[in-house]
């Protein structure tokens, strides 16, 4: 299950999708996400999944490997599916005890549950084929013009990258941890999910003590190479855009305005 998880991950490639500015990407990820909470009918999804269906295709990162993310939030979907289609009131389709379900309760539960689906590829497809690196400079200089009300924009950046870069660390850190508790006879998987929950505590400790080592040696290795934050910092590649990096952000800006065509004009 902890596999499953790809927020975080890097994905190698030399894709349109990942030559792409991280600047770039990082302002489509926002509008792709902004425009998901206006979808409020069946049909802007239509141009929500040719959106994602194009971006996956040209990045060529494979498609099982993107949808293996959900099944870590199958449970999560599921739940926020049953809450809102029981408790949205409207038409009464059927009724089971105290379990009524409507009309808008279903339409309510499946937007709920495709917007948590297409939240989850769409943020993944950013780290997939974006490097630590591009994207700490990426955020960085999205953040520059802050610095003038006193925002540490570069190290706001590195904290960002370096939290997302360790989830997949910490997720591997956590699999060997569980493997070796249950050499020695720890049970993970029997039980009900309380038991399940109870029987995860002693998991807590090792890996507060992994994390904490794996962060020491890491401000070790910085100093080390005399890191002295972004300031008088030279870069390899210096981020420029170019007229890919325009059309794409034209392509994400136009499925933004149809979404918003579809709710307010239609």
């Amino acid at each position: 299950m902890l596999k499953n998880i790809t927020i975080g991950q890097y994905f190698p490639g030399n894709t349109i999708i990942h030559k792409l500015d991280p600047r770039i990407k990082i302002l489509i990820t926002l509008i792709f996400i902004i425009a998901l909470f206006f979808v409020d009918s069946f049909t802007p999804y239509l141009f929500v999944i040719a959106f994602i269906f194009i971006s996956i295709v040209l990045s060529k990162v494979p498609l099982k490997y993107i949808l293996k993310g959900l099944k870590p939030l199958f449970i999560i979907i599921l739940i926020t599916f049953f809450i809102n289609a029981i408790l949205t009131p409207g038409k009464l389709i059927f009724n089971i005890g105290p379990i009524s379900i409507t009309e808008e309760g279903l339409r309510q539960a499946t937007f709920m549950a495709l917007r948590l689906v297409f939240l989850v590829v769409g943020t993944s497809l950013l780290t997939l084929t974006t490097s630590p690196i591009a994207l700490t400079d990426g955020i960085e200089k999205l953040l520059n013009p802050f610095r003038k009300v006193g925002l540490p924009a570069h190290e706001l950046a590195m904290m960002m990258t370096i939290a997302l870069r360790f989830i997949p660390t910490l997720l591997e850190e956590t699999d060997k941890i569980m493997k070796a508790q249950m050499a020695r006879g720890a049970d993970f998987e029997s039980g009900n999910i309380m038991n399940r929950a109870k029987s995860l505590v002693p998991l807590l400790v090792p890996l507060f003590i992994s994390a904490f080592r794996r962060a020491d040696e890491l401000a070790m290795a910085m100093e080390a190479r005399c890191y002295r934050g972004g300031d008088n910092r030279t870069r390899m590649k210096v981020l420029s855009l170019e007229k890919r990096d325009y059309l794409s952000l034209g392509i994400s800006l136009l499925m933004f305005a149809i979404i918003i065509f579809f709710r307010y004009f239609i």
